[in-house]
């Protein structure tokens, strides 16, 4: 066998016998194979965990949004009970034609999208701003305090919010009214003006969800290295700079994903949030009335499952093709930000 040469510490080389290199390799395999199989043991259990951990969400999202895709086949059909799912006869388009013909759909669509872009467009700064002042103090004790009063309002519902905002806007006990009364305004009747309700609504999406909207940005922040905010100090940057050309910047990943995923539910809406806050009053429809209380009435007044189930399949169906054409967007700007 061939001798091989190998440094020595004392930086000569040192001849090794051919036999003690080939007796020593065995040894290196069956090493370096003991541990690749501990590790992909290792590995095995921690991703049985993981899969166990995903487990009720992965059966939530197959049950409920994969199994009840066959009920896509309710848009095309006129739909009866007595019939069932396959007996009721197949219509085509009829549902959609009548659905547009009508006319009634236009003014929900419109209210949909401009309501939820304005909503968007509002979440995402009030958010951020809540998120880059938590940011700020997050090493107070205070901190948990602000918080969880932000994060409060997320877990009530919209029924009692509802009875916030009446308490505020009614009439004849209001708040608001109230204190229109003591600076001699006449009192306004809330529930019969919708010019004012977009705002109204604003407010409460707002006032609800915001604080639970910047948590994500918050942990987005924690994540960035201190040392670009010390440099940024030594430079002479101020607070408002360090946010403009450190904080923003490192923060467009993450704003937007979270766009191109609220874009994709541009045509969902909060049914809570419009139909329960306004209290399903007919006189602010005008402003009011979106697709998901649209569908709602289709169901329980005229009861037209069809019509309804057309009205819920365009949601997905625009929702897909805006997140599609959005992330297409993203993909041509910065393809390191698309989501796919």
């Amino acid at each position: 066998m061939i001798d091989e040469t190998r440094p020595h510490a004392s930086g000569e080389q040192v001849a090794v016998p051919g036999s003690l290199r080939v007796a020593a390799e065995p040894w290196q395999r069956r090493l370096a194979t003991g541990l690749r199989a501990r590790l992909g043991g290792r590995r095995a259990r921690t991703t049985l965990g993981l899969l166990l951990l995903a487990a009720p969400g992965l059966l939530y999202i197959f049950v409920f949004k994969y199994v009840t895709l066959i009920g896509i086949v309710v848009a095309f059909k006129r739909y009866r009970t007595v019939d069932g799912l396959l007996g009721s006869p197949w219509v085509g388009f009829e549902n959609f034609r009548f659905m547009f013909g009508t006319g009634a759909i236009w003014p929900v669509i419109r209210n949909t999208v401009a309501l939820n872009l304005l909503f968007l467009m509002a979440s995402t700064v009030v958010s951020l701003t809540i998120a880059i002042l938590i940011a700020e103090i997050y090493r107070q004790r205070v901190t948990r305090v602000y918080q969880t009063t932000l994060f409060f309002p997320q877990f009530i519902s919209w029924v009692l919010v509802s009875y916030f905002v009446y308490a505020l806007l009614s009439t004849e006990g209001g708040i608001i009214n109230g204190l229109l009364r003591q600076f001699g305004i006449e009192p306004i009747s809330w529930y019969t003006s919708p010019q004012y309700w977009p705002l109204i609504l604003l407010l409460a999406a707002l006032w609800k969800g915001a604080g639970a909207g910047s948590l994500l940005y918050l942990a987005a922040l924690l994540g960035i290295d201190p040392q670009y905010y010390e440099a940024a100090r030594i430079d002479g940057a101020n607070k408002w700079q360090e946010i403009r050309y450190i904080t923003l910047p490192l923060l467009v990943p993450v704003i937007v994903i979270q766009l191109l995923i609220a874009i994709g539910f541009i045509f969902n809406a909060d049914f809570g949030l419009f139909y329960q806050v306004p209290r399903n009053n007919a006189a602010l429809y005008p402003v009011t009335d979106v697709l998901d209380t649209f569908v709602f009435r289709s169901l329980t007044t005229v009861g037209n499952v069809g019509m309804a189930a057309a009205a819920g399949l365009l949601q997905a169906t625009v929702g897909f093709a805006l997140v599609l054409a959005s992330n297409w967007l993203v993909r041509r700007w910065n393809p390191e930000r698309s989501l796919f």
